[in-house]
């Protein structure tokens, strides 16, 4: 089951030990799940994504994991086996800190993830800015999943990567545009909602606080674009 990669009712399910690179060229997930798509394409270099798997990605539990950022967006759920049986939790319910999954070692395991089908003027994105001097460390990712109603935002998730101890959405951002029509207006109060919101912490590795407040609004509206003009 681990690395079955299909539809089930109205779900798409997607083992964990399915290797990312599968994950990166389904035509299924591509079609319910592009921002998915969009960070397996990212993980690591071509030889590691035939051989990484989304379960290994998120089972690091780090607050910035692309494969994570994309499935916090698209609202899926995990399934965990145990010796008292299968069960599904949310997804954020794997994450206890950086580098801590809730997952009881040696005695829960990560069968898959279930995701929504996507339906008529929904869709996802999923973009990141890495450091360029070939470290492959993001500084920020970004996904984001919304339905439209002609010029209206209906409803919208945006997960935003490292900027809490745990994987992160913008839910006073996702508040305030639900309903409210696309304009500049809309687009400048949400980002003011995501900065508020967010905890960003300086890292001699990535990128200071500063910095990544500076970044996230170009990159915020670059994926809220992408993913309004697919939605409709």
């Amino acid at each position: 089951e681990m690395i079955i990669l299909e539809l089930r009712g109205d779900e798409l399910f997607v083992g964990a030990a399915v290797p990312v690179n599968r994950i990166a060229t389904d035509p299924l997930v591509g079609r319910h799940a592009q921002a998915l798509t969009e960070a397996c394409e990212l993980i690591a270099g071509p030889q590691v994504r035939n051989v990484a798997t989304l379960g290994g990605n998120v089972a690091h539990a780090l607050p910035a994991a692309d494969g994570t950022i994309a499935l916090l967006a698209l609202n899926a759920e995990a399934e965990i086996a145990s010796l008292a049986g299968n069960r599904r939790i949310p997804f954020k319910e794997l994450f206890l800190g950086p580098g801590k999954s809730s997952l009881k070692h040696g005695k829960e395991l990560l069968v898959g993830f279930y995701l929504s089908l996507q339906q008529n003027n929904q869709a996802s994105c999923f973009k990141r800015i890495m450091r360029p001097q070939g470290v492959a460390l993001p500084i920020i990712n970004l996904a984001i999943w919304l339905e439209r109603e002609k010029d209206t935002v209906k409803q919208i998730r945006i997960a935003v990567g490292p900027g809490a101890p745990t994987p992160w959405r913008a839910t006073e951002a996702e508040k305030m545009m639900a309903g409210k029509p696309m304009n500049d207006e809309t687009i400048t109060a949400a980002l003011e909602a995501v900065l508020a919101q967010i905890g960003f912490r300086s890292s001699p590795r990535r990128a200071s606080a500063d910095y990544r407040r500076h970044i996230v609004a170009g990159l915020f509206k670059d994926v809220l674009d992408s993913a309004w003009l697919r939605a409709k």
